[in-house]
């Protein structure tokens, strides 16, 4: 099954009279599984997509509950975690509350119910929803517990949380893409201290997923002309050796994968329309080069052309 186009939804431009009615019926539909508090003007910002095997929800919520059960879009043996990246939530399932701070997770099986989670003030939130069935949980203690508090200092945690906003940062995966996604969250999921064992663990996934968070950490200070293996490591929790091991065990060193990476965007803003007035130097400076013949030198063995080349050949096929 392929991933299906995200559903996108703002509550900014809808009259605050008709908020409440524009979120129930959206939940109605089993689209959105918010509802506006009493006596609240609601406010959402949401982007969910819906991923082969998963759906991810994330954005800004205040004045709402969020509501979790079969009838949202999924099945009864789903698993739900959501992480608070800002502002309290209070969770409850079956009797029991949990007060979610920023920074903080939850974890939630529908099969234990439903569950809500209060959101009265801005509040910013990635939630997971995978199934369960067909992966065993260990007791019978995993199956009876309710609503789980993860706390923020979790190093899987943080972990899951980079690794999540790097892949919304990009377009929505697909085919193969989209179940590698989905295979890495579901298992750093069980890392997280309070989460039952009802997930396998794979060292190599946990490796993947954060060499994928290294990465789009360095393409957004690809312009930071002292980006470093020492910078990116302190930034990442690990240590310098340990990240340098990531790289050479992807086929690439460090220092090689962010000269292609340099690279890669200087040719792209190349071929650009929007940096045609931009000179050369300028575009290599952009991209964290700081020594123009070096540059020149490292450009024209990748691509075999100069920039010049490149430029002037983009024209004349634009003409």
């Amino acid at each position: 099954m392929e991933a299906r186009p995200p559903l996108r939804f703002s509550t900014h431009g809808v009259p605050e009279v008709a908020r409440g009615q524009a979120l129930r019926t959206l939940r109605g539909r089993g689209l959105l599984p918010v509802e506006p508090l009493p006596d609240a003007v609601p406010a959402v910002e949401l982007v969910k997509w819906r991923l082969p095997g998963a759906s991810v929800l994330s954005g800004r919520f205040c004045g709402v509950r969020q509501i979790g059960d079969p009838g949202t879009g999924g099945a009864p043996d789903d698993l739900f975690f959501g992480i608070n990246l800002a502002g309290p939530g209070l969770a409850r399932q079956r009797g029991r509350e949990v007060v979610v701070d920023g920074g903080d997770a939850m974890v939630v099986g529908l099969h234990d119910g439903p569950f809500t989670v209060l959101r009265p003030v801005v509040s910013r939130m990635i939630g997971v929803r995978v199934p369960r069935s067909g992966v065993p949980a260990r007791t019978e203690a995993d199956l009876a517990a309710a609503v789980r508090l993860v706390p923020a200092p979790a190093p899987a945690l943080q972990l899951l949380t980079r690794y999540l906003r790097s892949v919304l940062d990009g377009p929505v995966p697909s085919g193969e893409l989209a179940d590698t996604v989905v295979d890495h969250v579901t298992e750093l999921i069980p890392l997280s201290p309070g989460v039952p064992a009802d997930f396998p663990t794979a060292a190599s996934s946990v490796r993947a997923a954060r060499l994928q968070s290294i990465k789009a950490d360095i393409a957004c200070n690809l312009p930071d002309p002292a980006l470093s293996a020492t910078s990116v490591a302190a930034r990442h929790g690990i240590s310098t050796r340990y990240l340098h091991r990531l790289f050479e065990d992807d086929g690439r060193t460090f220092s090689r994968f962010v000269l292609d990476q340099r690279l890669e965007l200087v040719h792209r803003r190349l071929r650009n329309p929007r940096f045609t007035t931009n000179t050369i130097t300028a575009i290599a400076r952009g991209a964290g080069f700081t020594d123009p013949s070096y540059f020149s030198r490292a450009f024209r063995r990748r691509y075999t052309a100069t920039p010049t080349d490149v430029r002037r050949a983009e024209q004349i096929g634009d003409g």
